[in-house]
């Protein structure tokens, strides 16, 4: 073949390649457009939606790939009319004999390719109900959509005015109540308060803080104006003052704000929750979900200092990525992010070599946890170190507690009543960046997966207790299981702790058996990092192989008026293979204590001091 033809042929084939380009494009991005308002969904319309909504999302399930497009505005979604399903959602399933049917906005059931523009339409939701659920689904996206209630489940009191007797507030009005017999009550679309789950919110501060409500309790209530209510008590005990701001609500957990489970590539892209009730958008069984632009918290201009009842992004069993990015998470009661498994405790082994395992916390339950094709962990709940790996050949869910798996292997020697398994093919890669995290009581982010953990660029802005927590037991959440790669990376921590007197980042196993050889978690390197500290802790770590703590600046609120050298404090217990240096302490030397672990396992440099507790 000449040059000339060689050439030709090239073009030839060149045409051809930007044709089948453009048809592969065309496939990709040919999406039918789907109108909600066609449907019979109206803005600022305050009518039911409900029904519009089911019948737009049916008529996309009917085609390969659709976008369902809002109508912009206000909509209104009341529980009579929406989807209904019974479900059991980890971490917010109480254990009792009351209904777990859930009402839901927005429900993908057995749905694929389906895109929910929600052309910033804010959605208010009546009662007790989920934004939405995404179940047995995949390539599901959701864009640009606000939900909110109508009346929040948490109520909110402002502090006007403080005696020993008498103590006047100012409830919110989106907050209802009644008063009877001189006894206040918090009521809502079909519910009311009967226990009294009190955090108070301290403006001046920025910051949460346990508190109670008995002393309102045992006063009497005076409705001065509505909304106004004086109380009439002993407040001599109390220590309120003008301006802080009770948020309340009755801990049992009946809901979640949004729900994934067993569906695979999910993307929710600048969704904002401004209340999500029970629980918050939870992730179960579910593989790859993307969080892009994704804020919790009150609507602004609503004068409301809650969005959240308890965590705001919980991931159980998922596997996949896990991406959290540029979100925002302010005025949660709880955890705005928690990543774990779920140790199941063996009850039973029959002479057929049948394992029944059970579930273990009362609000974790009702759902399967394993799979034919897993691979799962023996693990000692006393040492959480895995005594033996198997593969599943089946499983049941034989009750809502119990399942009854079958191995692939003859069964382990060291399988016992009392042991738990660990699910390790439901687990995720986790990457949490360019992120802030402000006005929760409790943590920030909860992490206990074995793949690869990426924490990088965040603000962590005063949380009550530790910024990031990795825990991972088998006797009280029985939330699972070790982490082996971990980056926390230029993330600033600023002033956290004030709850529970605690520093930065705590690596703490509940494991009440110490092994000498092996640890519970490894390779964990905090680096580069600034602490702004409001107390002198910066890591406490327990059980880990291979920790890292160099290049990250420790800053303090005061200058060190009194010259005394001693800087931050890095407690390490039962841990090996140490590096801690380059790091800079504006106040002194940096200080480690150490607790039943060799001196010669950590290396440090000179601006690092030693100490062995005795």
């Amino acid at each position: 073949m000449n040059y000339a033809n060689k050439n030709g042929m090239k073009v030839k084939y060149l045409l051809v390649a930007i044709v089948c380009l453009c048809f592969g494009v065309k496939n990709v991005f040919s999406q039918d457009v789907i109108k909600a308002s066609d449907f019979g969904v109206k803005s600022n319309s305050f009518e039911n939606a409900a029904t519009g909504i089911k019948r737009a999302i049916n008529a996309c399930k009917a085609k390969n790939s659709t976008v369902l497009v809002l109508p912009g505005g206000r909509i209104d979604i009341w529980p009579d009319e929406a989807e209904k399903r019974e479900l059991y959602v980890s971490n917010c399933t109480e254990s009792d004999t009351l209904s777990k049917v859930k009402n839901i906005a927005f429900l993908f059931e057995n749905s694929k390719n389906i895109t929910l523009d929600g052309n910033n339409t804010l959605v208010v939701l009546h009662g007790k109900m989920i934004s939405f659920a995404i179940l047995n689904s995949q390539n599901i996206k959701i864009n640009n959509i606000r939900f909110d209630y109508e009346r929040p489940t948490i109520s909110e009191l402002t502090i006007k005015s403080v005696t020993n007797n008498i103590v006047e507030t100012e409830i919110h009005r989106d907050s209802k109540y009644v008063i009877d017999s001189g006894r206040i009550c918090f009521i809502g679309e079909g519910w009311k308060t009967k226990s009294y789950h009190t955090i108070l919110f301290s403006p001046e501060r920025n910051t949460l803080h346990y508190s109670t409500f008995d002393p309102f309790l045992s006063a009497k209530a005076v409705e001065t104006d509505p909304f106004n209510v004086k109380f009439v008590g002993d407040f001599s005990k109390a220590q309120f003052k003008p301006g802080q701001i009770l948020t309340i609500r009755d801990p049992y957990r009946d809901n979640c704000g949004a729900f994934i489970s067993l569906s695979k590539n999910i993307w929710l892209n600048a969704v904002k929750m401004h209340y999500m009730h029970g629980l918050g958008i939870v992730s179960q069984f579910s593989e790859n979900i993307y969080l892009k632009k994704v804020a919790v918290a009150p609507r602004e201009n609503s004068g409301r200092v809650i969005a959240s009842f308890a965590d705001c992004f919980h991931f159980s069993g998922c596997r996949g990525k896990v991406m959290i990015d540029s979100c925002f998470t302010s005025g949660s009661h709880d955890d705005p992010v928690n990543v774990h498994g779920t140790h199941l405790q063996i009850t039973g082994i029959d002479n057929a070599g049948k394992i029944t395992v059970r579930f273990m916390h009362h609000q974790t339950y009702g759902f399967a946890a394993f799979f034919a094709g897993d691979s799962i962990a023996l693990v000692n709940p006393k040492s959480l170190l895995p005594l033996a790996v198997a593969t599943v050949r089946s499983a049941r869910l034989i009750n809502k507690k119990e399942m009854e798996l079958e191995l692939n292997q003859p069964m382990p020697a060291d399988i016992r009543t009392g042991l738990c398994i660990e699910n390790l093919t439901w687990t995720p890669e986790v990457t949490v960046q360019n992120s802030r995290f402000e006005r929760t009581n409790t943590r920030g982010l909860l992490i206990t997966t074995r793949r690869k953990v990426l924490i990088t660029n965040n603000v962590f802005y005063r949380t009550g207790m530790h910024p990031i927590l990795i825990a991972d037991d088998a006797s009280s959440w029985f939330e699972s299981g070790s982490v082996q790669d971990v980056v926390v990376r230029n993330n600033v921590f600023e002033e956290c702790g004030y709850n529970s007197g605690s520093g930065a980042i705590n690596i703490a196993p509940e494991n009440h058996e110490l092994d000498a050889i092996n640890s519970v978690h490894r390779n964990i390197r905090i680096m580069d990092n600034i602490f702004k500290v409001s107390n002198n802790t910066v890591l406490s770590a327990r059980s880990v192989d291979y920790l890292t703590f160099t290049g990250n600046k420790i800053i303090y609120p005061q200058p060190n008026v009194k010259g005394i050298s001693r800087g931050a404090t890095v407690h390490l217990t039962a841990c090996k293979h140490v590096l801690i240096n380059k790091n800079i302490d504006l106040q002194g030397v940096l200080q480690v204590n150490t607790s039943k672990m060799n001196i010669n396992d950590i290396k440090a440099d000179s601006k690092v001091d030693v100490q062995e507790s005795r």
